[in-house]
Formats: structure tokens, sequence, C-alpha cells
């Protein structure tokens, strides 16, 4: 292909010339091609590979040079020779002519340059290739990647480095392509070459280790193996890089969600030197957009734009602290370099004024910073102060911009647009004692009823069972005013609001415990859910709204646990508390369909509504779900099921002692998932446990992590001497059943725990304040960031034991139903779910939720469709053969799909497998002649008797909606449009109609004469079929000849049928019946009563009429019947398998003689003397094509096994069995290029000497 000119200083350097004229040279790289070059050879592609050169993938060239210049210029490279000679023909004949007319160097080469440009700009143009952000370096290294690994277009390559691979004690030096799914290597050492390909969704471990020997190593295990790269340059960038895209595949393990890459990225300059990549840089941005909303609680949607270092004033303690700013599209933030000295959070859609303040020595670049409770903020020590303004300006105009557009869309507001986003950052900054000092009118009007809304409570179900009388002011009482007065004090100095200034001193109020009345408003400050409620008027509401009177599984279970939420608390006792929480739990359910509902999120749920109103309760859950415990509470816990795994690993760093004893008992996965799933609230008394969660909004889940240490570690000398795991529960119940708080001023809740433990003297109480400085002071080193760390590798191996788990049941489901082996079904199962994992990363035809859903059942959870069975097909199913392998692949497809809905499951997948693979003559038959009885999806000819037939056999219970099909009148415009129903495989119509064979996977069995008859132009389909079927077996030629045999034989049984159905004798019934019956259709007792004679039965046909049939049928007497189909060993040829007779639909001409090999897709069997032939072999066809296919025309099932019976050798290769074994290894060893290919975990490193 053509490059753009650039120069090279040495021509003949590690090149040989091929072909030279005056101004060209062709040249080869060393080494590449046959011969390899000796031993230079060997060592210029070791040098390529490991040196990173372009010419590893384009090993030609074309150089151009003038006469008495020294300079060469490359304009165009090669991976082929022909590809490089089209290049080289090109400019010879285009170029080389006109050079000769120039007299200036200078000239020539100004012009070459010009008109190389101008044709790579011209192609780039006809082929709509849109430049990108990627370097030429980068692309040849895409180049590289494709053509070394077999990988299509859709095969995103992020990064590729240069590291060392262990095969045993031996390094090979080589790189490492990282791709968005998956991690391949290559090495190329003096001739030898290496490749690994390892899809990331089958990592279960990845670690970065050291060792004496290695000090960087990365260490990568997948089931099967284990795989070790060293020697990196950068080992830390690769690791990250490695763990972020694992945690991407475990993404899309878990809830299918694929990789999209984000476009807005501000682009990188041209000639910039960096060979990263415009993926990698989005991988970047993700990661520091991820880490930038993790620290300060912000929606999950939100993107960094940048940070920078500078200075914040701050007037608390009257000094300038450093630290970094961050700005992003809708908030601006900052944290200290010491991160407990203060955090700060700017919405924009609170900013009032930006403005650049005058610069001095003590001050320089200042920032101002101006919101609407009348904050300021003074930054300093800004790099680029001006570019740093643009971009805040430019994020304020957008925000402006969303709030007018926010509150045209909800006009019902009656709120200005500065009422509706100060009032929320006001409502935090007004009297902490509102609720309890408001009015008795306001606190009897619990729901909203504005206008046409649906009811919503509108205040903290607490307020209204708080003890009010004033005789009651007791110390507690007292105690809570200091409280409240602590706080007052401290937003007075720290600022109130989103704005506040959190420090230090926040935190020690927090673990001081929040008051009654400020918890609900801190809760929603401290998660950010006020972000997202300000954000997002009415939304709620609407949510409500649409999704009252909705009823689906997650309803249900909503139902079933409302009464079980707190049911000691009095706000739960009665009907206004269980409505606040079926609405909200009921909302979340349909704003994440994903989650739904689980268990655990009603005890939550309900301690959210008792100290907030309603619809921030709903904000509050909206951030503990999907941020603060992410993946806690979809269909499998998998967060908390990490989480649980991260607990032990630090158990076994803090409490080492503990360690072993818990994991013999079995005590850790036992307490933690409900410690964690519910914060404490099921384990803890209430008024203890909220004090838990007050710290958890502060601090995140280390709190839950420090907090359950602490647990262990006061309890370590009982659980030391613990005999099993009951004694430790019983043990931990009890100590956590004592925790109390001593200032709470409710009153008294029994604790449902508390009720069922044992009668023994209770424990000494435990201050709830005291344990939670214990764990500050004891475990307060955890970082979030290591928590992270832990996380992500206990993910790994959390996703890849439930994905084992459902391979595990799957196959233990199925295995008592097929002859395949538990190692068999278990490699099956890999394919099966591999296909399904390739066509999400490469695209599909359908959509990848709709077939992966793992609140399935197990069989379900992985289904694949059309375009993924028929790779399948094609790689393990013994019948795919030839050119008609698609088309056997669909019917059998529609004849699996036992619930017509387009895709199949394992289940299916292997019923279908195991009759082809271990099933025995008559089973194979059966499916095969099965498969050809379906009404037809594309065939306009389609036969109303036989489709009728075939639809009655296989859809036995359709709906009386779906029946009522059956009235249509015979006019020949609705019988076209009856046929639609069975033209497209995805309309809902045809699903309605399909209720395939699922009598098979049933007990009882099936009766051969039960199966519907095959008309002619099923016949015809299947005659195809088994010709295809043969052509690359050994015994090829002897199967045409019986094959043609069979059909001869068939064709007459055919015909000898037709004389005991013709229209005399079936007048009758026909006018008895015509107003209750399908025109198109005979009625049951007629089909039966005038169906053709089986070989086996005389029912209907005397003793002179069987004598004929058997006469007429006989393969052997050829010589009686020109009507039948015959083999001519006289007329073949060395190519020629069999000689018969055929018309073509396409020209309606008989063919006297034609080679099976060559029979088309239009091209049906007949017979010779039958009724539309036309006259003799030569003539042309007396009918045209839409006549050529008898009505009258069927066989039965029991007809078409006795004929095969007749061929030994259409026996033998039915009764042949078949070793799935070779076949499972061919399909993991396949690669298909260009097409959606199996990229199958772990192959094995392919060495060539």
């Amino acid at each position: 292909m053509w490059v753009n000119p650039e120069e090279v200083l040495l021509a003949s350097a590690l090149w040989m010339t091929e072909r030279a004229n005056p101004y060209f040279i062709l040249q080869k790289r060393k080494g590449h091609g046959d011969g390899g070059g000796g031993l230079a050879g060997l060592l210029v592609g070791t040098l390529d590979v490991v040196l990173d050169s372009s010419a590893r993938v384009a090993p030609y060239r074309i150089l151009y040079q003038t006469p008495d210049s020294l300079v060469y210029w490359t304009i165009a490279h090669g991976s082929s020779r022909k590809e490089i000679t089209e290049n080289w023909e090109w400019l010879e004949q285009n170029l080389l002519q006109t050079l000769s007319i120039f007299e200036n160097e200078n000239d020539i080469t100004t012009f070459v340059k010009g008109k190389i440009q101008g044709i790579i700009a011209e192609y780039n143009k006809s082929h709509d290739i849109r430049e990108d952000d990627d370097t030429d370096k980068f692309k040849e290294a895409i180049a590289k990647f494709r053509k070394l690994f077999i990988m299509p277009e859709e095969e995103k390559l992020v990064n590729y480095y240069s590291c060392s691979y262990w095969k045993g004690k031996v390094p090979r030096q080589g790189w490492l392509y990282l791709s968005i799914n998956h991690l391949c290597f290559y090495s190329y050492l003096l001739g030898k070459e290496a490749k690994l390909v390892i899809r990331w969704a089958d990592i279960t471990q990845l670690e970065k280790n050291a060792t004496l020997l290695l000090p960087d190593m990365v260490c990568v295990s997948t089931r099967c193996s284990e795989h070790v790269f060293s020697v990196f340059l950068n080992i830390n960038e690769t690791f990250k890089l490695m763990e972020q895209l694992a945690n991407i595949a475990m993404r899309q393990l878990l809830d299918n969600k694929g990789f999209e890459q984000d476009r807005s990225l501000p682009k990188l300059k041209k000639k910039s030197p960096k060979k990263v990549s415009a993926l990698k840089r989005d991988l970047d941005a993700r990661a520091k957009s991820e880490r930038y909303r993790a620290l300060f609680r912000l929606p999950k949607d939100e993107k960094l734009d940048g940070h920078t270092d500078c200075t914040l004033w701050t007037p608390f303690n009257k000094m300038h602290i450093l630290g970094q700013m961050f700005v992003s599209t809708n908030y601006i933030c900052f944290t200290s370099k010491e991160e407990t000295v203060c955090s700060l959070i700017i919405p924009l859609r609170e900013v009032t004024i930006v403005e650049k303040a005058d610069s001095c020595n003590v001050l320089p670049s200042p920032l101002s910073i101006s919101t609407k409770n009348k904050m300021t903020f003074l930054f300093a020590n800004l790099k680029d102060r001006d570019f740093l303004v643009q971009r805040i300006s430019d994020f304020l105009q957008q925000t402006t911009s969303k709030i007018y557009f926010e509150r045209e869309i909800t006009g019902s507001l009656s709120s200005s647009d500065d009422e509706v986003y100060s009032q929320q950052g006001s409502a935090l900054s007004c009297s902490p004692q509102r609720s309890a000092l408001s009015s008795e009118g306001e606190r009897d009007r619990q729901f909203n009823l504005n206008e046409s809304r649906v009811p919503t409570a509108t205040q903290a179900l607490m307020t209204m069972y708080r003890r009010r009388s004033p005789e009651e002011f007791n110390p507690k009482l007292a105690k809570e005013f200091l409280k409240e007065q602590a706080w007052k004090n401290h937003f007075t100095e720290y600022g109130q609001g989103v704005c506040m200034y959190r420090t230090e001193k926040t935190k020690e109020l927090v673990l001081q415990g929040i008051p009654e009345n400020m918890r609900g408003e801190l809760w929603l400050l401290f998660s950010g859910a006020i972000n997202e409620m300000a954000t997002h008027p009415g939304y709620y509401e609407d949510l409500v709204e649409k999704s009252m009177g909705k009823y689906n599984l997650a309803t249900e279970e909503i139902e079933r646990d409302l009464h079980r939420s707190l049911p000691e608390h009095p706000a739960f006792q009665n009907e206004m508390g269980i409505a606040a929480l079926r609405r909200v739990l009921t909302a979340y359910a349909f704003r994440n369909p994903n989650i739904g509902y689980c268990q655990a999120m009603n005890i939550v749920t309900s301690v959210l509504l008792l100290y907030a109103k309603e619809e921030e309760a709903f904000w509050l859950l909206v951030a503990l779900c999907e941020r603060m415990l992410p993946d806690y509470y979809n269909t499998r816990v998998v967060g908390a099921l990490v989480d649980q795994g991260v607990f032990e690993e630090l158990a076994h760093v803090y409490v080492p002692q503990l360690y072993d004893c818990m994991q013999a008992l079995s005590v850790i996965s036992t307490i933690s998932l409900s410690w964690f799933l519910t914060l404490f609230l099921s384990v803890m008394p209430f008024e203890s446990a909220v004090v838990v969660v007050d710290c958890f909004f502060y601090e995140g889940i280390k709190v839950i992590f420090q907090l359950a240490l602490s647990v262990l570690d006061a309890n370590i000398h009982q659980l030391l001497s613990c005999k099993d795991d009951g004694e430790a529960m019983t043990i931990l119940g009890r100590y956590l059943d004592s925790v109390t708080n001593k200032d709470s001023t409710l009153p008294p809740i029994p604790h449902l725990h508390s009720l069922l433990t044992d009668n023994r003297d209770p424990h000494p109480e435990v201050d709830i304040f005291k344990l939670v400085r214990i764990s500050y002071e004891k475990f307060g080193s955890i970082r979030a960031d290591v928590i992270e760390q832990m996380r992500f590798k206990q993910r790994l191996r959390v996703i890849q034991a439930i994905e084992d788990t459902t391979k595990r049941n799957v196959v233990r489901t199925i295995v008592t139903e097929t002859p395949f082996s538990i190692d068999e079904l278990e490699e099956l199962y890999t394919l099966f779910k591999a296909e399904h994992l390739t066509s999400c990363y490469w695209g599909s035809t359908s959509n990848p939720m709709s077939r992966h859903d793992p609140s399935l059942p197990y069989l379900e959870q992985y289904r694949i469709d059309l375009e993924q069975f028929k790779v399948l097909f094609a790689l393990l199913f013994p019948w795919a053969c030839g050119t008609h392998t698609d088309d056997l692949a669909l019917r059998v497809f529609r004849l699996l799909d036992h619930n017509a809905d387009a895709l199949i499951n394992f289940r299916e997948f292997i019923s279908g497998l195991s009759v082809l693979c271990h099933g025995d003559l008559t089973e194979k038959l059966k499916f095969l002649y099965k498969i050809h009885i379906l009404p037809e999806l594309h065939h306009e000819q389609e036969e109303p008797d036989s489709a009728c037939e075939a639809t009655q056999y296989f859809f036995e219970d359709i709906t009386p909606e779906t029946s009522s099909v059956q009235n249509l009148p015979r006019s020949k415009e609705q019988s076209r449009e009856g046929r639609w129903f069975f033209k497209k495989m995805h309309t809902p119509d045809y699903r309605m109609y399909l209720r395939l064979w699922n009598q098979e996977t049933k007990a009882k069995l099936e009766n051969m004469k039960d199966l519907p008859k095959l008309n002619q132009s099923q016949f015809i389909e299947l005659c195809k079929t088994l010709y295809n079927m043969f052509s690359e077996d050994p015994n090829e030629q002897e199967l045409y000849h019986a094959t043609a045999t069979v059909t001869s034989l068939l064709l007459e049984m055919g015909e000898v049928g037709k004389l005991f159905c013709s229209p005399a004798h079936k007048t009758d019934e026909d006018e008895d019946d015509e107003d209750d019956r399908i025109p198109a259709c005979r009625s049951k007792q007629e089909r039966t009563r005038c169906k053709p004679c089986d070989v086996e039965t005389n029912s209907c046909v005397t003793g002179p009429l069987e004598d004929i049939k058997l006469e007429d049928s006989s393969p052997k007497d050829t010589a009686m019947s020109s009507a039948m189909l015959i083999s001519d060993d006289e007329t073949k040829d060395d190519t020629s398998m069999s000689s018969y007779s055929v018309l073509s639909t396409g020209s309606h001409e008989l063919d006297d003689k034609l080679q099976c090999e060559d029979i088309a897709e239009d091209t049906v069997l007949i017979r010779n003397g039958g009724p539309y032939a036309g006259a003799g072999h030569h003539g042309k066809a007396g009918l045209p094509h839409s006549a050529s296919i008898d009505k009258d025309w069927a066989i039965t099932f029991l007809q078409f096994l006795a004929s095969v019976l007749t061929e030994q050798a259409l026996v033998q290769y039915f009764e042949k069995p078949v070793e799935i074994s070779g076949r499972i290894t061919n399909a993991k060893n396949v690669r298909k290029v260009g097409h959606q290919h199996m990229s199958l975990s772990d192959y094995e490193i392919s060495l060539s000497d």
C-alpha cells in the first residue's frame, strides 16, 4: 500500500534489492520468505521482533531516489509480493515516463511526493476512511496484532509492551499485546516462533510479584495454566492496564455490558511522539474519573476533565492549604495533600461568580469562586489560570443550559431556577430543629397531593413517632441538644450545605454521633445523594407514577418482604410506613431492572425512610446500591461475596492468630454476608446500628471492615476455644446484641436477633461509640485504595467461581439425559459459552442482553442465536458438510428452539448433538425427517396441506387466539398473507405458532406413525440434504448410488399413495365439512383415511394392490418401471459419483446426466416418467415451475425408514458412531479469518522450529 514519503538514510541495510530502475527500487527484507536467508536472515527476523520493526508486518517496500541524490524515500510497502508488485507496475506504467520530462531533480521529488500523497488522500476519501488519533507507529502495531493473531477489525488493540515470557525456565523476549478482549504474546527468536492468546474473561488470577531473580513479574492464571511475564520497562502502567481490562471482562460476564469507546476525548497533536492509542487514553481517562467520583462521592456519569496543583485559603484556620483542584463537567473539587486536612465540593449549579483576582507575591495567580449561599473560595498558585477559567466558564454555560432545559421539561414545578437549586443546598443549612419545631399542621400533612401527582411522604417517618412532651426532657435529650449545637457551630465556622469544608473536625463530630433531627440531611450530604436529587427534580414522582399498578417478579418479592422490614418499629406497624416503603422499593426496581429487588434492601430502605423524606430515601438507596455498595444487591450478591473475600484477607493480615480458626469453622463466610448486606442493621440493636450507618455514609465501606475486625478482635479468646461454627455464631450474636447506644433518645425497640439467642446471662454492655473509636484506633490504617486492589483480586475469583458453579449445575442437570460424559459436556459448555461471548465482543444479529440473563435458571443463562449456532454447527455436528451447511443449520436450529424465542439454550443444543453423535439409526433418520417437515420460512411455493399438518403436529397447544387464524377465507390474497406467518424468524406471530417437539424431552416414547407426512417440496429438500451430506465421505460413490436408489423407491411410493387419495374419494367429506375446516387443510379424520399406505401395513389396500405397489417400487426391477430414478453404472465417468435425471427450476430443462456435485440450490429431483417431466430426456418441461410440485404426492416416516433400511451403505453411514472428542479438540484450535470465530481461552504456546 502507498505510504506518505519518509526519508531513509541507508537503503541497503538489512534489505535485498529485487527490481530497480533509474527512479525506483523494490526491496525485500532479509530473512523473509523461502530459504529464510540463513543465519543472517534469522538474526534480522529476531531483531525485527525485539526492536518492534515495521518490516515484520511489511517485508516488501519501494524506495524513490533521484540519480544524483544519496537520499531515499519510502513511498510504498506491502505484506506480500503480489501487493507490492501491483504498486511497482503502476509506477512503471503511469509515472516513469512522466519523470523523464523534468529537468530539475527537486521538481521530480516534489512531483513524486505530491502524487503519492494525492493517491493516499483519494483512497481515503473513496473508502470513507476517517482520520483517527492513533499515531503511525501504533497503526503498524495494530496491523501486526491482527496479522499475527488473526484477529478481526472489531478487536481493538489498547497497547503493547516489550517483555519476556517464561516458558518453563527459558525466557522468550517478545511483545505483549493487550486488546479489549485478549492478552496476546508473540516472540520470534532465531527461527523459533511463540504465540500465546488468553481471553480476559478466562483469567482467574492476576498478580504482580517480586522475587530475588525477577524483581518485577506479572503472573496470569487461568483455570488450566499459569503464565509469567517479566522484564517490563514500566510494570506499573502495564499491570494497571491489565487490571482494568480484566475488570471490563468481569463486568461483561456479570451483566453483559460490552465496552464502548468514548469518542469525546480531546485529540492529540499530530506530531505526538507517543505510541499511546486513543483507546489507551480513553481507558486512562476512565480510571481517573472513577477514582475522582469515588473520592468525592459524585454521580456515576461524571467525567473528570483535568486536575492541577494549587492552594486553597481556609478561613477557619487562616491558612493556605496545598492540594489539588479537580474540574469536571458539573463540579469543582479540592482535596489537600494530606487527605484528612480538608476537602471541598463545589457544584457548578451553585456557582454565581468565577473571577481572576489580582496577583501578588503572597498570592500568585489567584482565582475566586462565589456560590449562591454567600460563600467565597480563594484558590491560588494555579499554573495555567487563564485556561482553567475558560474551561470552568464553558462548563458553567453548559450547566445553565441544563437548568433551563430541566425547568422546561418539569414545568409543573412552581419554583424558579434559583429556588430549585439553591433550596436544595439551603435545605442543609436551615435550622437543625426544623422538623421538630414545625407546626402540628405540617406534621399531620404526611402526603403531598400536588394536582395529579401520586402521594408521597413529605416527612421522615421518625418525626411522627418522636416523643415531644416537654416534661420528658432528660439528660439524654440534653446531650442530644448539645450535639445539635456543636453541628450548628460547625456550620457557622466551616460553611453549610454541599459546599462546606470537610475536615478532621467534621469526622470527629460524625464519630460522636449525628443528632436524630439532622441524620437524614447529613446522610444525603455525605453520600452525595443530594447532588443526584438536585439535578433530577421530579424524577422520583414520575417513576412512582409509572411503576404504580405494574407487577413483575420484583414487585412480588417486595410485597412478600414489606412486613418483615423492621416489624418491631411502630413506623412499620401501619399502612403509611408500609406504603412509603413499597413505593421506594418498587420505584428503584423499575429504575434499575438489573438489580430489581434483593433481600436486605427492605431493611436498609426502612431505616432510610425513618430519617429522610421519601424522595430523599430513594436517592440514598440509589447511592447505596449503585456507588457505595456496588453489585451488593444483584441476583447473585456478587459485591457482598467480593467484600467477604476482602474481609478474609484483612482478617489474615490484622488478626492472624484467629484467621486459621475462623477458616476451619467457616465462620467468616457465614457472618460477613449478613453484616455487610444490611450494614449491621440486622445484627445490632437499631439505635446502635444507625451510628454505624452514620460513619458508613461519611467514610464508606472501610468503616464496615474496621468494625467487623473489631468485633472479631474483641472476642478472640472465646472464638479460639470454639469447637464448631454454631458456638462461634452464638458468641458473636450475643456480643452484637449487647452493643448499646446510651445517648439514644429513642424508646427502646426490641431487637429481633436478641430474641433468638439462648437463655444464658446477657453479655456485658458494649458502648457503640467506644467500639467505633476502637475500630479507628486499631484498624484505621486500612486505606480505600488498598480495599479496591483487594476487591479486584477477589472479583476475579468470585465471578469465575460463579461461572464454574453454573457450568457444574448445567452439566449435572443434563448428564442423565445424554450419553455424553461429564468431561465432554463441560468442554461443550465451554465452547457454547465462548461462542456467546465472542458475539458480545464482535457483534451479533441479536442483543447479548437478551441472550444472557443471570437471574434465569442455570440452563437459560447463556443462549445463542442462529448466527452463533451456525458456527458451532459447522465445527461440531457430523452432518455439517459442503455449501449447504448453513441451510441445514437453520433447519436444525428451528427444530431445537423448543420455546420459539429464536434462541437455544445448552440443553436444547445438546439434545440435537446427542442424537447425531450417539443416536441409533431410527433416531437419526427421525431427526433428519423432522427438520424437513417444519413449515418453511422463506419459500413462496408452500403447500398448505403439509404446512397445516406439520403445524398441527408440532404446535398442539395453540392458543385460541392463534388458532382463529384457521378460519381465514380461501382467497389468494389472504392465502399469501397466511404464508407471512412462516417467513421471518423473529416476528411475534411466528413465535406464537412455533411450539416445537418437546415430546422428545419427555419420558414417553413418540409414536412414529404420528409424524406428519412429507410433501414433494419437502422431500426434494431432504434429497438435497442427503446428497450434500456425503460429499466428503470416503464411501461417497457408494452412498450416492444408495441415495439414488432410495430416492427412486420413495418417489414411486408417493405415486402409488396418490391412487388412494384421489379427488373422487374426497368429494363427500369436503362438502360436508367445508364450513368448519381450513380450506387448504383436510380434517384430521379424513387425512387418516386418505393417508398413503405404509410399506409395513395393509390397513387401506387389498392384496392385489399391495402386489402392484411392491412390484412398481422394487429397486431391483428397474426394467419394469420408467418412473424410477436410477443409477447408471455404464454412464459414470471418473468424476461422477452417479448419474440421474433432474429438473432445474431455473431453466425447466431436463439434463440427462449431471454430476452430483453440480446440484444447485434451485434444482429438484423428479421421476423421469412423472407427470411434469415433459417429453423424454431431452425435451423441455411441459409445465411451468409453479406446477412442478405435485400437491397430492406425500410419503410417511415409516416409508422413509423402510426405504433407507434396504440400502446397507446408508444403514452403515447412519449407524456409524461419531467421536465427539476429536471435534471438540478441533473446535478449540480453529481460527477463522474475517469471521466471528471462537477465541478460546489459553491457546497452547505454538512453537515452530
